[in-house]
């Protein structure tokens, strides 16, 4: 077993590339099954499972196959992480659409409505269908462009962890009071913020992203860290199947908890590492969870109307 070792918080993480309980984190390079195989057999449960799988579109970390059998190899994948997740835990799926066709062909599959009665038959209860908002990506000529991918939040039991304070964001109106009743007069927002809501607008991770790497699909560590300190504790285990450039475990790292990820890309797996390493050396490039999006003044040349644009206006070109 491959282990590197680094000192932080007056304890020593380690990096191993097989689950055991003993490592702060797991990078196994492999098969998503072979990872959750070993948690199962080490008896260990996992209070959050979140990841981003591949949507079937022909990405290069991926083989497009038959939808049909896409279908069938989340749902694999979904059952054995319902094995491995505490009773008190959460499952967070991020999805996009898978596309078929093309051109004016094409047709669209949103991904969360498809899989949604896998979890239902495993027992799951959905607690929200968050949407991910973003405001940049691919122009679209045949329909509207895509600007939202979704989060399924799924629950084993009645009695899971949910933890909204130290994801509160900054009221709107912290200044708005009671205007009848018995709290007339007084505030009537909660002084930490307020509830995030099911609705999430974050930069997605292109080009000019401080998180940017070489992996061509990667979602925010603002978007996972949201849902790692709402629902687990310091201390628990977290799990991504696919882990892609280690987005989850980075995240975890920072805020204290295990974590444990798999991808079948060596290069990936590398990436993954590196940011790891950087988690626990506490220099790793992240967007501020809530920092608010960035809006153009007046001032910004980008954001005025060019001259050619005018021109072609007044001549209806």
């Amino acid at each position: 077993m491959t282990q590197l070792s680094f000192f932080s918080a007056d304890k020593t993480n380690s990096i191993s590339d097989t689950y055991t309980s003993e490592a702060s984190v797991t990078l196994l390079h492999g098969d998503r099954l072979r990872l959750l195989d070993q948690i199962d057999n080490s008896g260990d449960k996992a209070q959050l499972i979140v990841t981003s799988p591949p949507y079937n579109v022909g990405k290069e970390y991926e083989k497009k196959i038959a939808f049909d059998a896409y279908i069938q190899q989340q749902e694999e994948t979904i059952r054995r992480c319902v094995d491995i997740l505490d009773e008190r835990g959460s499952i967070c799926w991020q999805v996009g659409h898978y596309i078929d066709g093309s051109s004016y062909g094409k047709e669209a599959f949103p991904l969360d409505l498809v899989l949604y009665p896998v979890f239902k038959s495993l027992g799951l209860k959905l607690k929200n269908r968050i949407i991910w908002t973003f405001g940049h990506g691919l122009h679209e000529k045949v329909r509207f462009s895509g600007r939202h991918e979704t989060i399924l939040w799924f629950v084993k039991s009645d009695d899971y962890i949910f933890n909204l304070d130290p994801v509160r964001v900054p009221q709107k109106y912290p200044g708005k009071r009671h205007f009848q009743g018995k709290n007339k007069g007084k505030l009537s927002g909660n002084p930490l913020g307020k509830n995030p809501g099911d609705v999430w607008d974050m930069p997605n991770v292109k080009s000019n992203h401080i998180e940017k790497t070489d992996h061509p699909c990667q979602y925010p560590i603002g978007l996972v860290e949201r849902l790692i300190l709402a629902l687990t504790n310091e201390g628990d285990l977290i799990v991504d199947p696919y882990l892609g450039a280690g987005t989850t475990v980075a995240a975890a790292v920072m805020r204290n908890r295990r974590a444990a990820g798999s991808d079948i890309d060596e290069s990936y797996m590398r990436i993954a590492r590196e940011r790891c390493v950087q988690a626990f050396r506490g220099v790793l490039p992240h967007r501020q969870m809530n920092k608010s999006i960035y809006k153009p003044n007046g001032n910004n040349k980008l954001a005025s109307p060019p001259k050619e644009w005018e021109a072609a206006s007044e001549t209806g070109d």
